[in-house]
């Protein structure tokens, strides 16, 4: 969406937070929150655990009143209407539900057009006809006689949808609605709810865990942090590795899709909190080469030392990476499975600039990996490189020779060959100042 955000109560404004706070006793859950959603709009809210996601939704369907603020329905402040005057704007898709009750998967869809129905009214072959239509949406349109006590977790959740989208209401609300599904259920129902925010049936603001399906399906993504809110708006502009670490505290790589250009996250550790993560006092850093399990002793020998030290870049879940995130090493991380690109290829040679010493792993080289060693060339005449023994007579050049010619080079350019663990720590020792008193 573009434009300017309308002011609240104009009419191309959806829902409206003013200023809204709302108390647990003496925990703060919401401090302040202003938020505009137009209509047709789908607004992902993000935050960890306890960051206020759900007391925000629960404010706009009139369940949770402010302590301080309002919020405004379509234009009327939601204290002001009935509950079924709310339902009759507001649908509401909870994390989790499970009915108790063997009912009919049409019948209990139809549930959803109580909110426009008069004292002893049933429903009509209009309400019939628009509960097939829903399931339809939903993907379970040949389902409709069958028990909903019958249907899988994933199909029970769109049939909450379905249920939803009968009550006919402008706005959607979902509250974590991918919690418990399975990553193709996830997708599937995403998309369904993306398709009708897109064809301009609904405004979707949807509690989102997951960033990279908050980038992949949203307009806009509001970020809230122990009741505040602290991003807003598109994925592309919001989405962060500092976001990720100051929010959830967690370091991460930013990569984009090739084909949309969304951004997305590959979190790959905890950002570390005691003396042995990257803000260690030891000397360093020292920049090791690797992949394929090769530098795990190395990495393990250099942390147990008191060396500050990276790595990359690294398949996300190898083994080196894996090791590297268990010791709080910063390391560049590529997505599994897939060749060094642009975004990971940077960050590594980012880290090998700020290294006062390399260590080169033995590690096996394919066409995928050869830019590993290809970028140590302009820094080898500036920082010492050391280059570990490879195991005789196991196979490691899978370049049709490119990459035992840069070893070659390296070496000619003034890498130095050593025979192990210990020699690398003697060098270590003698190259880099040793460790300041705590």
């Amino acid at each position: 969406m573009s434009g300017t955000t309308p002011a609240p109560g104009s009419p191309g404004m959806a829902l409206s937070w003013s200023a809204v706070s709302v108390q647990f006793g003496p925990r703060a859950a919401l401090s302040g929150v202003d938020l505009r959603v137009r209509a047709g709009e789908f607004v992902a809210l993000a935050g960890p655990n306890g960051s206020g996601k759900t007391t925000l939704l629960r404010t706009a369907l009139g369940l949770l009143p402010p302590s301080a603020g309002t919020v405004e329905v379509t234009g009327t402040p939601v204290d002001r209407l009935t509950v079924r005057e709310r339902a009759r704007r507001v649908a509401w898709v909870p994390q989790e539900e499970s009915p108790r009750d063997p009912v009919r998967l049409l019948d209990y869809v139809l549930y959803g057009t109580y909110p426009h129905l008069g004292a002893f009214e049933g429903e009509t072959d209009a309400d019939r006809s628009a509960a097939r239509v829903a399931l339809e949406d939903v993907g379970l349109g040949d389902r409709a006689t069958e028990s909903v006590l019958a249907l899988s977790g994933g199909e029970r959740q769109r049939a909450v949808l379905a249920r939803a989208l009968v009550q006919r209401a402008p706005i959607l609300l979902l509250d974590e609605p991918t919690a418990h599904l399975d990553i193709g259920h996830q997708l599937d129902l995403l998309t369904r709810v993306r398709a009708l925010a897109s064809l301009g049936k609904v405004t979707v603001v949807a509690a989102l865990h997951d960033l990279n399906l908050a980038a992949r399906f949203a307009d806009r993504v509001v970020v809230l942090s122990r009741g505040r809110k602290v991003a807003d708006g598109p994925p592309a502009a919001v989405l962060s590795e500092e976001l990720l670490e100051r929010v959830w505290g967690v370091v991460a790589a930013l990569r984009h899709d090739p084909r949309s250009g969304a951004p997305y996250l590959i979190p790959y550790r905890p950002v570390p909190t005691g003396p042995r993560g990257p803000a260690s006092l030891g000397p360093g850093p020292i920049h090791v080469v690797g992949g394929g399990g090769s530098a795990e002793p190395i990495l393990r020998t250099l942390v147990d030392a008191g060396y500050r030290v990276t790595a990359g870049v690294l398949n996300l879940l190898d083994s080196d990476q894996e090791t590297a995130e268990r010791l709080g090493v910063p390391c560049a991380v590529e997505v599994p499975f897939a060749p060094i690109g642009a975004e990971a290829r940077a960050e590594g040679q980012r880290l090998l600039a700020e290294a006062r010493l390399v260590v080169v792993a033995p590690f096996p080289v394919g066409p995928s990996n050869l830019s590993n060693l290809e970028d140590l060339r302009p820094s080898v005449s500036r920082v010492p490189t050391l280059l570990m023994p490879r195991p005789p007579g196991r196979p490691w050049d899978f370049t049709d020779g490119a990459a035992t010619r840069v070893t070659e080079e390296l070496r000619a350019l003034g890498a130095t060959s050593i025979a192990g663990l210990d020699e690398l720590l003697r060098t270590c020792a003698s190259r880099l100042a040793p460790a300041p008193a705590p």
